[in-house]
Parts: C-alpha cells; structure tokens; sequence
C-alpha cells in the first residue's frame, strides 16, 4: 500500500475509535436518548453496516465469529455506554484504553511472557497513572462511571485476545456484531418495561453514527491497515486514540482540563509506550 494511503487510512481510522468516546458523551449529554437505548441503537446499526459492506463484496460470513466474542462486545458497548452518563469524553477513553491495555498485558504475563526491568517500570507507571486518576479527590471522575468504564476496557481487552487467530477479522467482527444484537435488544427491551427506555431521535442519530461509522467503518479501515504495518506500531499508534478523544472533547464539548487528567494521561500512554517498544526489541 503507497505510504500516503497507508497514513490516510490510519489517521481515519484513529479519529473513528476516538469519535465513538465524543459520540457517545454528546449523545447521553445533550439529548434524550438513555445509555440502553444508545448501546442498542449502536450495535444494530454496526450490524448493519458490516452485513451491507461484506455483501456488497460478495463475501459470506458463513458462521464466523462466535457467542462468546460476541457477549465479549456486548459487554464493552453497555458499560461503556453507562459509563458515559457521568465520565467527559477524554477521561472515558483514557481509563478505557488503559484497561484495555492493562487486561492484554496481564494475559500475557499469565501466559508465561517475560517482563524485563523496563517494562515492568512502565506497566507500574501505567497503573499509577491510572490509579492517581480515580483516586478520590476534587478533579476526580465519578468512581462508579470509572469502574464501568475500566469493566468495559476489560471487556474489549477478552474480545482482542478471542480475536487472535480468528481468521479474517472483518468477517468475525461482522459475525460477533450480529451476534450482539439479540442481547442489545434484550436490555433495551429491560429498559422499556422498567419505563426508563428513551429513544430520542437525535440520540439515535449519534448511536447510528457510533455504530455504522466509527465502529463498523473504523474497525474495517483499521483492519485494511493492520497487514502492512508491525504489531508494535500498531499498538503504539493506537495511543493516540485517547489523545484525540480528550483533545476533541477540550475543543468541541467544552471540556475541562486538569493537571490530574494531564499527569495521568502522561503516565498511562507514556508506561503503555514503554512496554510496547521493549516488546518490539
């Protein structure tokens, strides 16, 4: 692939992962939309997009993916959704993509991997980062919403390592993403008789714009990238997913920025850097 296709399609894809974190917040802040309807809204219309997508190419999906996987995304988009009801965009995406990182990390030492001195300094720094930022204080994210949002890190930590060795992850994540919807109608239904299911119609225009474009059309453009480039660059270039959503959020939502959310953002991409460079030597 011409590098100047490679960096376009990696920057879109990028902005697309972060958008899903400035979708969801808007949408949950600024409308009527409630997270269950949100999480439903989103998954369909990620369902969709990737059924018409891979139809359109004439490719079949013939059983790929897997219930397993698929609760595994589930998982991730409900809490994530509910942790966005109380959690600013930037601080969201941080304590996501650290636990993300951190469930990885611990599944590769449980499998025997060997951590030298430096990347056990920077998996340390990491947790520290992430600890000094839910800690209680002034500037603190709410605790609930922070636990939420790590369960969903963890979440789509379980559906990356499920997704190892799958075979072609376009088909699995259309797979899994029509597997999720029976349970993502499920909750909706348990949000419609408990009566605190609200289908806003400009809600749903930011869950379909989360789920068709920044989920389905984001992990497909991501996906084209991946065999060119090495695992250690693309994880390191995820790093910047967390840093666009908080900057956007800054920009677009008139969101705060504070010394703690600085200082734990340092520590937490800076950790992750160091132990994905010493993996790569």
């Amino acid at each position: 692939m011409p590098l100047g296709r490679l960096t376009l399609l990696t920057v879109v894809a990028m902005i697309a992962f972060a958008s899903n974190s400035l979708l969801c917040r808007v949408a949950l802040r600024d409308t009527n939309i409630d997270a269950a309807g949100f999480t439903a809204v989103r998954l369909i219309s990620g369902a969709l997009m990737l059924w018409f997508i891979l139809s359109m190419q004439g490719r079949r999906r013939d059983n790929a993916g897997s219930w397993p996987s698929a609760l595994a995304l589930f998982s991730y988009a409900a809490l994530f959704s509910f942790a966005y009801i109380d959690l600013a965009a930037g601080t969201g995406a941080l304590i996501l993509f650290g636990a993300v990182q951190a469930t990885m990390i611990g599944y590769g030492l449980y499998s025997g991997e060997r951590f030298s001195a430096l990347k056990w300094a920077g998996l340390l720094l990491a947790i520290a980062g992430l600890v000094g930022l839910v800690l209680p204080g002034l500037t603190a994210p709410p605790l609930v919403a922070s636990l939420l949002m790590a369960g969903a890190g963890i979440a789509w930590g379980v559906y990356s390592l499920r997704g190892r060795g799958a075979g072609d992850p376009s088909l699995a994540t259309a797979g899994n993403f029509i597997r999720a919807v029976p349970m993502a109608v499920a909750l909706a239904a348990m949000g419609w008789i408990s009566g605190s299911l609200n289908l806003d119609l400009y809600g749903m225009f930011w869950a379909t714009a989360s789920g068709a474009l920044a989920s389905a059309l984001g992990y497909l453009i991501w996906y084209a990238v991946l065999p060119h480039i090495s695992a250690a660059n693309a994880a390191t270039i995820q790093l910047s997913a967390p840093v666009i959503a908080a900057i956007a959020g800054v920009l677009l939502l008139g969101e705060a920025v504070t010394l703690r959310l600085l200082l734990a953002s340092a520590a937490i991409l800076g950790g992750i850097a160091l132990v994905i460079q010493q993996r790569a030597r």
